[in-house]
């Protein structure tokens, strides 16, 4: 793996990624992903996979919708009867729907210049439901409900970050499988191979590496 990184000297908004990493992007599509979610659910990997590869053929962009109690600190869908997007509120008093928008976004690389055309908003930040409303108004769209199976947490307070851990350890203690282990991942996708994996594995003196030792012996 190889990671590049860009500071943000001062707090833009979330869109600012767009124009920050414009050489990064180049001619590509592109995702942007927030530090701070957590998702977990069967099938994830796949739709992450069919949603990157529809924006990649058909141009635009593509959220999520996921339904929450109190959504009035998050980015909010409003749908029609059919399910269609009407419209994105960013934290509103009064939410039109229970549809909160995860910090899971992938657009075509026209996002870079609708970025550059937003105008900041009253608190000087360019935002990302700005970009949103932006592919919206011109159709082009997409918003993909996750169901039920789908947990999607936000560690962004202390509240939050101990609601992900318990979650996290009670799905490993139960399965006895790690949730979102690097070499376990890159091992299933033939990016590496058994030796490579227990050379890794022997890397670690902990628990971790005994887990490793595992996968490569029995999966």
């Amino acid at each position: 793996m190889r990671f590049d990184y860009q500071a943000q000297e001062s707090p833009r908004g979330l869109a600012d990624a767009f124009i920050l990493g414009t050489d990064f992007i180049g001619g590509d599509s592109c995702a942007l992903v927030l530090g701070d979610n957590v998702f977990y659910g069967r099938g994830f990997s796949g739709t992450l996979h069919d949603t990157a590869s529809n924006v990649e053929k058909t141009g635009g962009g593509a959220i999520f919708g996921y339904f929450v109690k109190n959504p009035i600190a998050y980015g909010v869908v409003e749908f029609d009867s059919q399910g269609k997007a009407l419209s994105i509120e960013e934290k509103p008093a009064a939410p039109k729907s229970h549809y909160a928008v995860p910090g899971l976004y992938f657009y075509d690389n026209e996002v870079v210049q609708i970025a550059r055309d937003i105008k900041p908003s009253a608190r000087g930040e360019i935002e990302i439901t700005a970009v949103n409303n932006a592919y919206l108004n011109r159709g082009r769209l997409s918003v993909e409900v996750l169901g039920r199976g789908m947990a999607w947490l936000d560690t962004g307070t202390y509240d939050g970050l101990l609601e992900a851990s318990n979650f996290i350890a009670t799905i490993q203690k139960r399965q006895g499988m790690y949730v979102s282990c690097i070499e376990e991942i890159a091992y299933a996708n033939r990016w590496i191979n058994r030796d490579d994996l227990l050379r890794l594995a022997a890397s670690y003196k902990t628990e971790y590496g005994e887990y490793l030792s595992y996968v490569a012996e029995n999966l």
